[in-house]
């Protein structure tokens, strides 16, 4: 934002009683910087505050008005500057070659003094007045950023709590949100690392499948809970009721949309959607709810498949004690090509040094007894 002292204007000319004509004539209105070359009138534009405009000579001996104005432009400082030609080239080609170097305007010699004042008023207005837009844009983009900071923040909180009520329903203790979530981070930033799913995965699909991620088992909220807390096996009519739990989640974040009144959606409502509904399909078919196959299981669901299974393994359950790290990683090579996508199963492998990392550093202290 500009001060509010008078426009700095550097003029520059070769000749001295020019100079001192053009400086009596601006300093009652402005700040006056004198330059008498080109070289010179460089240095002085690096100097702060920078010059408001610049009154420019053509035809000096050092470099002439075009070269200096080429490097005016040249330098992200000075680009913006307002550079106006004053010269006795009064030919109409060299005003257009002038103005087609960049400067805004044209101004021949001998000079009118009203007509250079109002040409320089003009100019600095305009400057002064296109700089104040682009502050205000500035602080515009500033709070559109705040804001949309702020919002992603509350999405944020707002997932991560209802994924906290589905876990405490289950029993969940803890670190498993986070520790899936990570292990999804690991997954997505080594495939794209191997610059795999590229048509899909870029860097801000990655982030919102990592961020929908703790809402995976969000739909155990409706399994009851004589099936969720039962200590020991399901039997099989139990196990068809938890495995209701994928539709459940995402029908729920579905009938969330409706009534928020979305047509089309959200980009994470719709990695979340994938998550909840699909992260218990196998690669080989052979998984639930749909018995969807390969490719045909959405991308985000197929890493959360590994990142949960990995979590689910390496953690006690009522059923089961931990396994150890090894013993999971030997699992996930052997489901390779048949609960798992290989390409993310060869990910896993990849990054399995950074999974230890994080199943260690999150490990839960307290006993581990919930149902993937």
């Amino acid at each position: 934002m500009f001060k509010s002292q008078r426009p700095l204007v550097l003029i520059v000319d070769d000749n001295a009683e020019n100079l001192t004509v053009l400086g009596e004539l601006l300093q009652p209105l402005y700040q006056v910087r004198a330059a008498n070359g080109g070289e010179r009138a460089l240095q002085l534009m690096q100097l702060d505050p920078c010059p408001d405009l610049v009154l420019l000579d053509v035809m000096m001996p050092d470099l002439d008005g075009y070269e200096v104005l080429r490097r005016l432009r040249a330098d992200p400082a000075t680009a913006e500057v307002p550079v106006i030609f004053v010269t006795a080239l009064g030919a109409t080609d060299d005003e257009e070659r002038g103005l087609a170097h960049g400067a805004v305007d044209y101004i021949t010699k001998p000079i009118r003094p009203q007509v250079l004042l109002a040409r320089v008023a003009a100019h600095i207005e305009l400057r002064r007045a296109r700089v104040r837009l682009q502050d205000r844009n500035h602080d515009l983009e500033a709070e559109v950023s705040r804001r949309m900071q702020e919002n992603e923040r509350i999405r944020d909180i707002s997932m991560h709590a209802l994924a906290r009520l589905a876990e405490t329903r289950d029993n969940e203790t803890g670190f498993h949100l986070l520790r899936t979530r990570e292990y999804m981070r690991l997954l997505a930033d080594e495939l794209r690392r191997q610059r795999l799913f590229a048509d899909e995965l870029d860097a801000a699909a990655a982030d919102l499948m990592v961020r929908s991620a703790p809402l995976h088992d969000i739909g155990k909220v409706g399994i009851p809970d004589r099936i969720l807390h039962k200590e020991g096996r399901l039997d099989d009519e139990e196990w068809a009721i938890m495995k209701t739990h994928a539709r459940l989640g995402a029908d729920a974040i579905v009938q969330a949309e409706r009534d928020a009144g979305s047509d089309a959606g959200m980009d994470y409502l719709r990695y979340a959607k994938q998550i909840a509904m699909s992260h218990h399909e196998r690669w080989d078919g052979r998984g639930y709810p749909q018995g969807l196959a390969g490719e045909a299981i959405p991308l985000a669901a197929r890493l959360m498949a590994l990142a949960d299974v990995f979590d689910a393994l390496t953690c006690r359950r009522v059923y089961k004690e931990a396994w150890s790290l090894e013993a999971a990683r030997e699992l996930i090579v052997k489901e390779r090509g048949q609960h798992f996508d290989p390409r993310v199963a060869d990910a896993f492998l990849a990054c399995y040094e950074d999974f230890c990392r994080v199943a260690t550093q999150f490990r839960d202290e307290a006993t581990d007894d919930r149902r993937s």
